[in-house]
């Protein structure tokens, strides 16, 4: 309740429902407008089309989601009610289908992911303190590793257990969902198997989709449920912090500088879209060096890059400021868009839903456990968070890559570990590609 200037004495402004920084009314207003166009088959391709539709959607189905009491208790809040709102729109037909053309044009064809992803990694890397992303980076990779090797044992022998195989759970479970999604990691998985044990590739990548999807939705579901976690046994959790501080003095040396952090918050419209050039520039330059070294996803080179120009201190420190204001902007407003997306674009419930049978389930509950348990405890023993490093380090591995990674942060209110979980998805992806190929060689 604010006072307005010019108001009689004890007259107040009532404060309205808001809807994506508007009062309502006039948000239903523009709405109704969208659903004209929709109606009339008049919707305009492209970003100007898909820009107003995708966050009407994400809007009213975050909404919803953050206010029904037991997804946002427990299942993560608007984050994953509206990826899999989104998702159900497609599967009951409930838009047109030129309507959805138009939104999955814009994020598969028109790449609206990789400039969401472009803006978070370059921003949330710029913005770190250089020390703490030195020292985070050298122990992160043990955690990775724990996540993996636990995942893959407890698959296998729940596998064995239950009779569908040490082997097959492993091969066709635990290493696809830890694999780092499906263009990246079931896909050349699928290539792998099928060369070593003289199959089709395209039967193997079958048999791989349901596990990725389903070990998806439920790394996004055990997300929320982390955060929750975290709130009830405060010492599991940073809040949005990896490392541990030991002592005050180390944690002072870990903080931004209080001068450099008020620029950084002060917005400056200009430097928004210096932020937006420089970190389009870096997802290039990622393709460029991928053009020369395939074997390594163009996302993790652009990961590297910002991460090496950081640590050297290459930029001056205003152009990192103008990136990590372009990746606020991002993240404040095209989060929603980015949400709506994946479930248009990526997640199939019909795929999920044909998977589900009592032991696939369990096998791919297991897997997803043993990553968020041994990504954990590997991650405590080198000074991290439990709760952040099971998140990054496990369920980020276990996703499907950069669209589950955006979903993962967003269910447990941990976007700022964004470069962590783009190292999980991309590095750790590479890493089950050769992980996989020695995997072969010792089972068959």
């Amino acid at each position: 309740m604010s006072t307005q200037p010019g108001n009689p004495p004890g007259l107040q402004e009532k404060k309205t429902f808001q809807l994506f920084g508007m009062d309502w009314h006039y948000f239903v207003i523009f709405g109704v407008i969208i659903g004209a166009a929709i109606f009339l088959g008049k919707l305009p391709k492209g970003m100007i089309g898909a820009f107003p539709l995708m966050i009407l959607l994400g809007t009213v189905l975050g909404k919803l989601g953050d206010n029904t009491p037991l997804v946002k208790t427990f299942l993560g809040g608007g984050a994953i009610f509206v990826i899999f709102g989104s998702a159900a729109l497609v599967t009951f037909k409930v838009l047109p289908e030129s309507t959805i053309t138009v939104m999955q044009n814009f994020m598969i064809g028109e790449g609206f992911l990789d400039f969401y992803i472009a803006a978070l990694v370059t921003g949330s890397i710029m913005g770190m303190n250089r020390k703490l992303l030195i020292r985070a980076a050298i122990r992160y990779f043990p955690a990775i590793v724990g996540g993996i090797v636990t995942a893959v044992m407890l698959a296998g022998l729940v596998g064995a257990v239950t009779g569908y195989g040490f082997t097959e759970a492993v091969l066709f479970v635990a290493v696809p969902i830890m694999g780092g999604g499906m263009g990246a990691g079931a896909v050349p998985l699928a290539k792998i198997f099928g060369e070593g044990m003289g199959r089709d590739a395209a039967d193997m990548l079958s048999m791989m989709i349901p596990a990725v999807a389903l070990g998806n939705a439920l790394a996004i579901v055990v997300a929320g449920l982390l955060n929750r976690l975290g709130k009830t046994i405060k010492g599991l959790s940073g809040n949005g912090e990896l490392m541990v501080s030991s002592g005050a003095a180390a944690a002072a040396e870990l903080e931004l500088d209080p001068g450099y952090k008020k620029a950084r918050d002060t917005i400056n419209l200009t430097q928004m879209g210096s932020g937006l050039f420089i970190a389009t520039t870096f997802f290039i330059l990622g393709a460029v060096i991928n053009k020369f070294v395939p074997a390594i996803h163009g996302y993790a080179w652009m990961i590297l890059s910002v991460a090496l120009v950081k640590g050297l201190g290459l930029l001056p420190q205003k152009f990192e400021i103008c990136c990590y204001q372009w990746f606020q902007f991002v993240m404040s407003n095209l989060t929603g868009v980015l949400l709506v997306g994946i479930g248009v674009a990526y997640t199939n419930l019909e795929q999920i839903a044909a998977a589900f049978s009592p032991q696939y389930i369990a096998l791919v509950t297991v897997t997803v456990l043993g990553a968020v348990l041994g990504s954990g405890f590997v991650g405590r023993l080198v000074g991290f968070y439990p709760i952040e490093a099971s998140v990054t380090a496990g369920l980020c591995m276990a996703n499907m890559g950069g669209t589950g990674d955006v979903a993962v942060l967003s269910a447990c209110q941990r976007m700022e570990l964004m470069p962590f979980a783009q190292i999980s998805s991309r590095l750790g992806g590479a890493f089950m590609l050769i992980l996989s190929s020695v995997i072969l060689q010792i089972l068959f």
